[in-house]
């Protein structure tokens, strides 16, 4: 082992504790790092020694290597925070990494839908319990609620299917989430999303319907499946399901991009990126910035709208 991988470990302990990173994340991480510290060894220098020269030829490899573009500017991320924290610490007093240029990449925006299209898959939820009874007309209204929800808390595929049904207790406006490396956020609900949940748990609670074994237990959304609550395999497919009876393409349609519409028409209505980054529950800000076109969109509009010299042009 070389004499820089406790900085490494340091650094990983430091991602566990203090952002609560993911075991996944911590182990890319870590890995982008050691491949790092081996480049420089075929040179005889050290990650506390390393200047710009080194970080540079560095990326200049992994391009020679056709590293994708995408892969060397998560490479480049990992740097720019690992030498962050080492001058933080102590260990280093220049950070190499400073002024150094990320690949050059076209902008890949998060596949979304408009207002009018998830309208759409709400209204043809709504009209699928009306055309259905019995356990049919069950998994109608758990998807109504499940689709309520995501589009009003911006939740993780994963975070929804699993919420425990002791999540209901206490301000019925508001949900406690525990999101990825166990941090816990408060999502609210809107009042949509509150009478979907109603009319799913009334469910439950009709002693004619025969309910009431499925739905009274540990989760929130129940199913047979090894975990015991609802897969987001299952979602996914049900969401898709829902989309073709509504009309749009089922390929444009899933959990995650229901997620991203909620982010994008918060922000396109008016929100700051760092409440949609709280509500998301993102550990960085940086990754809610992939938001930001929408941000752009808005003040362009704004520009042409209300500024009089667009207006002149215009006519």
């Amino acid at each position: 082992m070389s004499a820089t991988d406790p900085l490494i470990d340091a650094f990983i302990e430091m991602l566990a504790a203090e952002r609560g990173a993911a075991a996944n994340t911590l182990e890319a991480y870590r890995r982008d790092l050691e491949d790092y510290a081996a480049f420089l060894a075929t040179s005889n220098t050290t990650i506390v020694h390393a200047r710009a020269s080194d970080v540079a030829s560095y990326l200049r490899d992994l391009t020679e290597k056709g590293l994708a573009a995408t892969s060397r500017a998560r490479r480049l991320s990992a740097l720019r925070q690992f030498y962050k924290f080492l001058v933080a610490e102590g260990h280093i007093e220049d950070d190499p990494v400073v002024g150094i240029q990320g690949p050059k990449m076209g902008q890949t925006l998060p596949k979304t839908l408009s207002v009018t299209e998830v309208d759409r898959l709400i209204e043809a939820a709504k009209a699928r319990i009306e055309s259905t009874t019995g356990r049919e007309r069950y998994a109608a209204v758990r998807l109504y609620c499940l689709l309520e929800m995501l589009y009003a808390t911006g939740m993780r595929v994963s975070e929804l299917v699993s919420l425990p049904r002791s999540v209901l207790q206490g301000d019925s406006r508001v949900l406690t989430i525990k999101g990825k490396g166990g941090r816990e956020r408060l999502v609210p609900l809107n009042a949509a999303a509150r009478a979907a949940l109603d009319q799913y748990l009334a469910l439950g609670e009709d002693a004619d319907d025969g309910l009431s074994p499925t739905v009274r237990t540990k989760w929130l959304f129940p199913s047979k499946s090894a975990e015991g609550h609802l897969t987001r395999q299952r979602l996914g497919q049900e969401l898709k399901e829902l989309a073709i009876a509504a009309g749009i393409d089922p390929r444009r349609v899933s959990p995650h991009v229901l997620r991203h519409a909620f982010a994008s028409h918060l922000l396109d209505r008016g929100a700051d990126l760092r409440s949609v980054q709280q509500l998301l529950g993102h550990a960085d800000i940086s990754t809610t910035q992939i938001y930001t076109h929408v941000l752009e969109e808005r003040l362009r509009r704004l520009v042409l709208d209300h500024h009089p010299l667009a207006k002149a042009k215009l006519g």
